[in-house]
């Protein structure tokens, strides 16, 4: 045999090792024998790497899938997935490792997946919380100790938190993870869990600025996130009917925000989308937590077709960049659409770009580079995420030259909404509305 029929035959070995994934839970070691067999198998289509470590020393894998697996590439948005945050909830961790296998083995074949692939950089995390997996020796469909860290730390309370002071000491995964978002620009996200079967859209926290006093937390975005919560919803085998997982509970059409199932501080999903400029919901798969082996075949029925579904919503909306008047790229530039400012605004990154998740619609977007005039451009959007490109608008400003482009800090990890909750506990509610208008001009401009 020549060298080159050796390296065919390893090749078609690794390919091999990798579609033969089964219907079972992996524990550490073949989890991640199964990552390097993938990315041995497709080394131009994946990246994988390491974004820390757990308390007791195990990778928390992160797998990158794309035509430019290893770096950002401009224009071309940033989606990820995350499972097993409870190691306890187990069903996401499987569903994500069969994704992985779907998308590699249909590139090239499948034009959809294809086309996926090469306009969208998708990471898929099949574990945030190994400790909590390995250490939930016996299943269970309810709750068992598993479902925190190895430092009893429940890593969905670990986030800094919009809405108050969260006393909670960040944990290695969470920083692993914090750090992750802010060295990505991600657009779109998803959280996978278990023991209900329903997709959660942020807030997850509140206050009377967003509408806790009538039993529902209200983000500047919420028309999109019950989109995207529906798209979930309605391309699962079940969701979308509401049923929940007994009688008691109901979520019509398969969807509910965080804040109305119940209030939680310190989530994921509220980080994401006030300090790491990315939406993300959060998707309960499985009424058991932790169901038998044999179920989990039909559980990837139920889910494939939503879980590439709701990657293309990534295509929503508007992208551009933000540029001096040599056409360099203007870093931390506030972008935003008028009429919903974010309490920590919008920024560009440090390619200048910027990703705006909007429904189909007309919209002024507002571009700012601080310490100069705004730029507003209308823009009439229309769905394309079947095009996989959002619409494309960029800004120039023609006044700004590279010395004295604007480097503003992010965003403080305080609670951003704190403010809010004193002006409205101090007057009238007609007045707190006024306050409540004029504090995010203030922070918009």
């Amino acid at each position: 045999l020549s060298f080159q029929d050796v390296v065919s035959i390893l090749i078609l070995c690794l390919v091999s090792a990798v579609a033969a994934l089964d219907f079972k839970y992996h524990h550490t070691k073949e989890l991640e024998e199964y990552l390097k067999g993938v990315h041995a198998a497709y080394p131009s289509l994946t990246h994988l790497h390491s974004i820390g470590r757990s308390v007791e020393g195990r990778n928390l894998w992160v797998l990158v899938l794309g035509r430019f697996p290893t770096h950002h590439k401009i224009g071309i948005p940033e989606f990820k997935y995350v499972a097993n945050m409870h190691g306890d909830e187990t069903v996401g961790r499987e569903m994500l490792l069969h994704l992985i296998d779907l998308l590699v083995s249909s590139y090239g074949r499948d034009p959809l997946i294809t086309r996926l692939l090469n306009n969208t950089r998708v990471h898929i995390m099949p574990t945030m919380n190994p400790d909590g997996f390995e250490a939930t020796k016996v299943p269970d469909c309810y709750y068992t100790r598993g479902r925190y860290n190895r430092n009893g730390e429940d890593l969905n309370r670990n986030f800094p938190d919009a809405f108050e002071n969260n006393s909670a000491s960040i944990q290695p995964e969470t920083q692993a993870v914090m750090d992750w978002i802010k060295n990505e620009t991600f657009v779109l996200s998803a959280n996978l869990h278990g023991g209900a079967l329903v997709a959660s859209y942020t807030f997850d926290n509140g206050n009377p600025a967003t509408g806790s006093l009538k039993g529902y937390s209200r983000s500047p975005d919420d028309d999109v996130f019950i989109h995207l919560a529906k798209t979930y919803s309605s391309n699962h085998a079940s969701m979308y009917k509401g049923t929940g997982c007994d009688n008691r509970q109901t979520f019509p059409e398969g969807i509910t925000n965080g804040y109305s199932w119940y209030q939680l501080e310190g989530g994921m999903q509220d980080y994401n989308y006030v300090w790491g400029q990315c939406f993300e919901i959060t998707l309960e798969l499985s009424c058991c937590k932790y169901p038998p082996a044999d179920q989990l075949e039909k559980f990837w029925r139920d889910n494939k077709v939503a879980l590439i579904e709701y990657i293309k919503q990534v295509h929503l909306g508007v992208k551009g960049q933000v540029t001096d008047k040599n056409g360099n790229p203007i870093p931390n530039a506030i972008v935003e659409a008028k009429g919903r400012p974010h309490v920590c605004p919008y920024r560009t990154n440090e390619q200048g770009e910027y990703f705006l998740l909007l429904l189909p619609g007309t919209y002024v977007i507002n571009a700012t580079v601080p310490g100069f005039k705004s730029m507003l451009k209308t823009v009439e959007i229309p769905d394309n995420t079947g095009n996989f490109s959002a619409l494309k608008q960029d800004f120039s400003f023609p006044e700004v030259s590279d010395q004295i482009r604007s480097r503003v800090a992010s965003c403080p990890k305080t609670p951003l909404y704190e403010e809010l909750t004193r002006a409205s506990s101090a007057v009238k509610p007609t007045v707190h509305i006024l306050v409540l208008m004029t504090t995010m001009l203030v922070i918009f401009k």
